[in-house]
């Protein structure tokens, strides 16, 4: 049976992709953050050199205007590209829209897997219906679904005040693991999970919900003189760390099969 990929975010310079694969990241995730200022010749070359090494790499385009992210795709040709916008039609974006970008992305980009984020709230706030009723939707013109933090507000709605506004991460909070692992066994396409990963738990995360791979962003990254996490800056002794535990949780007897993407 494959082992757990490491999926690790915000990677955004050739340099630093080079060392995280030289560390045993799986898959390279970058962030276009600006649909003005997409084309970004670093980050192109950073996409390049992950390709060339043997690595997966991932696009997150942090805007939904169909023909902005066609020209995204066509500029990085990225292996997958990965969407987290909030799909919740009260405030997010609307899941039809969203199922339109998709299908269109396949017909165009038939070489480009899709992968979609699904938003968890944290332990006893996920609503456990509804995240299974929208994976159901998206299923079929996915490819690969990342689980991640959503913040619910004291309604039990999802908060506004998310990391960034209308999307789903970088919370550096665990969703609710149980929610998590009954949506990897209900999926029929590979499940990455997210949302709070550290080298801390990620074993206890792989052995509770048995996930395709594991994504990690902001418990990754280097800290500041306050600790506080530093965006688009990793820390190699923790994603070193990460990888080393992900094998050794790897190591530990586990029933059942694991998803692998076609």
């Amino acid at each position: 049976m494959p082992g757990t990929i490491v999926q690790i975010y915000e990677i955004q310079t050739p340099d630093e992709a080079r060392a995280m694969i030289g560390l045993g990241v799986d898959h390279i995730g970058s962030v276009i953050t600006s649909r003005d200022d997409r084309h970004d010749p670093v980050v192109r070359e950073t996409v390049s050199v992950v390709r060339k090494m043997g690595a997966v790499s991932s696009l997150i385009p942090l805007y939904s205007d169909p023909e902005a992210v066609f020209d995204t795709l066509d500029y990085y040709r990225p292996h997958i590209v990965h969407f987290c916008d909030r799909l919740d039609d009260h405030g997010g974006s609307s899941v039809p829209a969203a199922l339109q970008l998709q299908a269109a992305i396949k017909r165009r980009f038939p070489d480009i897997h899709v992968m979609r984020s699904i938003p968890i709230g944290q332990a006893a706030e996920a609503n456990r219906d509804a995240v299974l009723a929208l994976a159901a939707r998206l299923e079929p013109l996915s490819d690969y679904f990342l689980t991640d933090t959503m913040i619910v507000g004291q309604s039990g709605a999802a908060d506004d005040d998310q990391p960034v506004a209308g999307f789903v991460g970088i919370t550096g909070l665990t969703c609710d693991w149980s929610v998590a692992a009954e949506l990897v066994a209900r999926s029929g396409i590979p499940v990455i999970l997210a949302g709070g990963i550290s080298p801390q738990n990620v074993a206890d995360g792989i052995l509770q919900v048995r996930p395709f791979g594991v994504d990690s962003c902001t418990c990754t990254n280097a800290v500041d003189e306050s600790g506080r996490p530093i965006r688009f800056k990793k820390d190699p002794a923790r994603v070193k760390a990460l990888v080393s535990e992900t094998h050794r949780a790897d190591a530990l007897p586990m029933d059942g099969n694991r998803i692998t993407p076609t």
